[in-house]
């Protein structure tokens, strides 16, 4: 089997940086409101995650790695928070990474704020470990770096002027797209999972997600062959549409408009954060000047003059972004060939760059989940009578209505569907989880939906694996519940703060 990446020959390619000069300003603008979206999500949740009373406090962690790797851990580890990692210095990242998120979004100099943006980003990312090691937050990343060739690295222009980069710039941004859309199409089928073999995967698809919204039980009740037929609309979308970018104009805005549907009816069928819109947005520069005049209102439009890109500044951008070519290039020939990893300079290189989430690899729903079994925690004050904790947004009382959730990621309710699918002692922050409940943790019960044990800590937690599936619709007509579920056994022992650690 042979694969050969589309050519990304800048010279070759019809591409003037002019012709998309408000496309990629409209983009930038995006970007701010996408980086805005998922610093405030991070913020109102990143104490219980990771602040000091938290299921991972980031202080004992970095402190563990300090002790272990000296000075190679600002490599391996890359984030602001070796300054200081206490609860005040995430909440000055947060805060930071809002305030110029408003900053690139009003086109107040963007250059500066993508920076500082890319920075505290990675600096969480890397400090989040578990809870923030999703597809969209490397995907962020890598948007957020490319934009920077986007923008003037010389005298801030003022709001409103449209400075058109260099060609190559744009041409990134195509690339990050293709490989998104490319790879998640092809590693359905790479990955032999019968379920996208044999076109059923969205029979299973709309129980299984992580968070699925109402819409997802109506869908679910649609016939065998729409959803087939869904699948292979799937197929087209992700794999047949995406090589249309490199095409002539016509053929590239049909992909772009085939692709913003394909993610808005992910939206409206799942809770997938700001995924979706950052895919959205990466559309955004597929369309040309002409296009987006006719599209939108001129008052929305900048009125300010055109600037073009420095000699210099298009010779740097052709050399780095020539490199992240090269290595994202290489991340899409593992897709293919996971067992042949380049050798000498180029794998090296390859490993270095590892660490700052910046080229990465794409693939959701490689292998699709056929069951859907679900965590429910529990406290007791003597053993015998058990009271559930309720988590904000994943199943748990089958009366209750799935609802829609996104551009918000509840980070932790995500994490407990992949804790479901694997083992307890398989995964080492549950059991931080369940000892921050017998602590009563204040940070961690705030990630919640309602604490049963509102005067004092339960003296024992414990946490039982059930099977969870949509009801039919005469179950519902007759229950009114969206869920059936069946217990299948414990997931974790019984624990009390005298337990023997695991």
């Amino acid at each position: 089997m042979m694969f050969a990446a589309p050519a990304l020959d800048v010279q070759s390619v019809p591409l003037n940086g002019e012709d998309y000069a408000l496309a990629c300003w409209l983009f930038l603008r995006a970007l701010g409101a996408i980086y805005g979206i998922a610093f405030v999500s991070l913020w109102v949740q990143v104490h219980g995650l990771i602040g000091s009373g938290g299921i991972l406090p980031l202080e004992p962690f970095l402190g563990a790695l300090r002790r272990r790797w000296g000075r190679e851990r600002y490599r391996l580890v890359p984030t602001l928070f070796w300054l200081r990692a206490d609860d005040r210095a995430l909440h000055v990242a947060c805060a930071a990474g809002v305030g110029a998120s408003v900053l690139l979004t009003i086109d107040v100099a963007p250059a500066p704020c993508l920076v500082v943006l890319w920075a505290l980003y990675l600096s969480l990312s890397t400090a989040g470990r578990d809870f923030l090691a999703f597809q969209w937050d490397v995907l962020l990343l890598e948007a957020g770096l490319l934009a920077v060739f986007l923008t003037p690295w010389g005298p801030l222009p003022g709001p409103g002027v449209v400075w058109a980069p260099p060609g190559a710039a744009v041409a990134l941004l195509w690339w990050l797209l293709f490989r998104l859309m490319f790879q998640s199409g092809v590693v359905k089928l790479l990955s032999g999972d019968p379920t996208w073999r044999n076109l059923t995967a969205l029979h299973y698809h709309y129980f299984t997600q992580p968070l699925p919204p109402w819409t997802a039980w109506y869908l679910h009740q649609t016939p065998s062959w729409f959803k087939k037929a869904s699948v292979m609309l799937t197929y087209v979308i992700e794999i047949i549409l995406p090589l249309l970018i490199f095409g002539p104009p016509e053929a590239r805005l049909f992909a772009g408009a085939g692709m913003v549907v394909f993610q808005l009816l992910i939206v409206a069928t799942g809770n997938y954060n700001f995924f979706n819109l950052l895919a959205i947005a990466l559309c955004i520069p597929l369309a040309g000047e002409d296009v987006w005049r006719a599209l939108l209102p001129e008052m929305v439009l900048p009125a300010g003059p055109l600037l073009r890109a420095s000699p210099g500044q298009t010779a740097v951008t052709l050399g780095l972004g020539g490199l992240l070519f090269l290595l994202s290039a290489v991340k899409l020939w593992l897709t293919f060939f996971p067992h042949r990893p380049p050798r000498g300079p180029l794998g090296r290189l390859l490993r270095w760059v590892e660490p700052f989430r910046s080229v990465n690899s794409y693939g959701l729903f490689r292998v699709m989940t056929v069951e859907r079994p679900e965590i429910i925690v529990e406290g007791s004050d003597d053993g015998v009578h058990w009271l559930a904790y309720e988590f904000r947004h994943k199943p748990g009382d089958p009366a209750r209505r799935p609802g829609f959730v996104a551009p918000h990621q509840p980070r932790l309710d995500w994490q407990m569907w992949f804790a479901a699918l694997s083992r307890y002692e398989l995964t080492p922050w549950f059991a931080a989880f369940l000892a921050r409940l017998l602590q009563g943790a204040p940070d961690v019960l705030r990630l919640l939906r309602a604490n049963p044990f509102l005067l004092r800590p339960p003296r024992y937690v414990r946490a039982l694996l059930y099977d969870y599936r949509f009801t039919t619709p005469a179950e519902r007509r007759r229950t009114g519940a969206w869920w059936t579920r069946r217990l299948l056994g414990p997931y974790s022992p019984v624990l009390s703060l005298g337990s023997p650690p695991d």
